[in-house]
């Protein structure tokens, strides 16, 4: 079970969690008051392909979204995309919706943005490997434990 992975994976990590639980939710404002955060506190994890064979973890706060200049910059590429919901599967291990770094079948390596780092008391909200799971994370520690590059890599949405 992926839920099962990713609380695995956090537990190995000695990282404290909350693991939520909720429905369907239409927005984001509707999943921050399910898990009790703010919703720049929801965290999506993006996966990115580099090149052939070679992706990451992107850490992108729930009011944001990538600023692909930015990544490019930082990862001193010309071109970057996202897989298609199979690939992303088969290089994770977790369907789109559900991908988190904890217990991915392979540690690509984070980029977290900016926003995420700078505050020891903030606690963010993470896909757990189920729709509808979420693991609530403090998010220094959590950043730390992935080894995560931290950068400023997005931008407020549009609305």
């Amino acid at each position: 079970m992926s839920e099962q992975r990713a609380t695995d994976a956090l537990e190995a990590l000695g990282l404290p969690h909350e693991i939520t639980r909720h429905g369907r939710v239409g927005s984001l404002a509707e999943v921050a008051a399910a898990r009790g955060v703010e919703p720049r506190d929801i965290v999506k994890t993006l996966v990115v392909r580099r090149g052939e064979g070679d992706f990451l973890f992107v850490l992108v706060p729930g009011d944001r979204e990538i600023s692909w200049p930015k990544l490019r910059a930082l990862l001193g590429v010309n071109r970057l995309s996202m897989p298609d919901k199979e690939v992303a599967k088969e290089v994770t291990g977790y369907e789109r919706g559900t991908i988190t770094p904890f217990g991915a079948t392979t540690a690509w390596p984070v980029v977290a943005d900016a926003s995420l780092a700078g505050d020891p008391e903030r606690r963010i909200s993470m896909g757990a490997g189920a729709h509808g799971v979420a693991a609530t994370v403090p998010a220094e520690e959590t950043l730390a434990r992935l080894d995560a590059q931290v950068a400023d890599v997005t931008e407020l949405q549009q609305p």
